[in-house]
């Protein structure tokens, strides 16, 4: 087990010497610690090898970075055509106000979108339910 330890500091840049006089302890005081950790994630089922060095942290944000900045994914174009009529309501909407109150006007335009989306699904209910004849 110390010998699989002293192979991972090595990799990972830490000085791997033992103090003399107590041979059992690391001469540098950060590769003791990390001895000390290492035994504790053993004992608890954790592989010490899980934790990341520097290297591998500026790797994993870099990858993390290149994440964040890659396209949105792509949309079909029924979805844009929706979202194109929304914003061109909710232009229209706001173009038809003065634009003064702030506030008030965007409470306007959402109550007037509500209003006018609520009419609409009145419309399609209405439509969908057959006519019922009384013979």
């Amino acid at each position: 087990m110390r010998a699989a330890f002293e192979t991972w500091a090595q990799k990972d840049g830490h000085i791997v010497r033992r103090r003399e006089d107590k041979p059992e302890e690391y001469l540098v005081f950060e590769t003791q610690r990390r001895w000390v950790i290492w035994q504790a994630a053993l004992e608890h089922g954790k592989t010490p090898g899980g934790r990341k060095t520097a290297a591998q942290k500026e790797a994993a944000a870099l990858e993390k970075a290149k994440a964040a900045v890659q396209r949105p994914p792509a949309i079909n174009s029924d979805e844009a055509a929706v979202r194109n009529q929304v914003l061109n309501e909710v232009l229209d909407a706001f173009s038809t106000l003065g634009g003064e109150r702030g506030m008030d006007d965007i409470l306007k335009v959402v109550q007037g979108l509500k209003k006018k989306q609520q009419e609409q699904a009145e419309e399609r209910v209405a439509a969908a339910e057959p006519v019922r004849h009384n013979a």
